[in-house]
C-alpha cells in the first residue's frame, strides 16, 4: 500500500467520527476492508474505507447495532456469494426503521395536535391549561 492515503486525522474530520472511534471501529471489525498502515506504522485509508464508514454512521444514526454492522462488513470482506445473507440483514433492519418512523409519526401527531391546541388557546387570550379545560367540556 502506497503511503499516500488518508490518515486517520483526515478520515475522522471527513465521517465526523473521532479519532478513538476509528480505532474501535477496527478492533471491532466494523471496517469493510483491511486497514493497511505506511511504512511508520501510521493507520491509510482509502476513499472506499470513508465511504464505508459514512454508511457506518447513517446506520448506527438509524439505531443499527454495532454487532450487526460488524456482521455485515465480515460478509463485505467474505467478498461475493453471500449477498443473500448481506439482504436479510439490512431487510430486517430497514423494518426495524419504518417501526421507528411509524412511532415517531405517531408522536408528531401527538405533538402537532397540542401545539395547535395551545396556539388556539393564546390566540383566544385564554387563561389556564386547554387540556384540563376539554376534560371539564367533555
Amino acid at each position: 500500500m502506497p503511503d499516500n492515503g488518508l490518515r486517520i486525522g483526515e478520515v475522522a474530520r471527513r465521517t465526523g467520527l473521532s479519532v478513538q472511534t476509528l480505532r474501535l471501529y477496527e478492533r471491532e471489525g466494523l471496517l469493510a476492508g483491511e486497514v493497511h498502515r505506511d511504512r511508520a506504522g501510521r493507520r491509510i485509508y482509502t476513499d472506499w474505507d470513508v465511504e464505508w464508514l459514512t454508511n457506518c454512521v447513517k446506520f448506527r444514526a438509524s439505531g443499527m447495532p454495532l454487532a450487526t454492522i460488524a456482521r455485515l462488513a465480515h460478509l463485505v470482506r467474505a467478498g461475493t456469494g453471500n449477498e443473500a445473507e448481506r439482504l436479510a440483514l439490512l431487510r430486517e433492519h430497514q423494518r426495524r426503521i419504518a417501526a421507528q418512523i411509524a412511532q415517531l409519526n405517531d408522536s408528531l401527531d401527538l405533538v402537532d395536535a397540542k401545539v395547535a391546541t395551545y396556539e388556539r388557546h393564546l390566540a383566544a387570550g385564554a387563561a389556564g391549561d386547554p387540556w384540563q379545560q376539554l376534560r371539564v367540556e367533555r
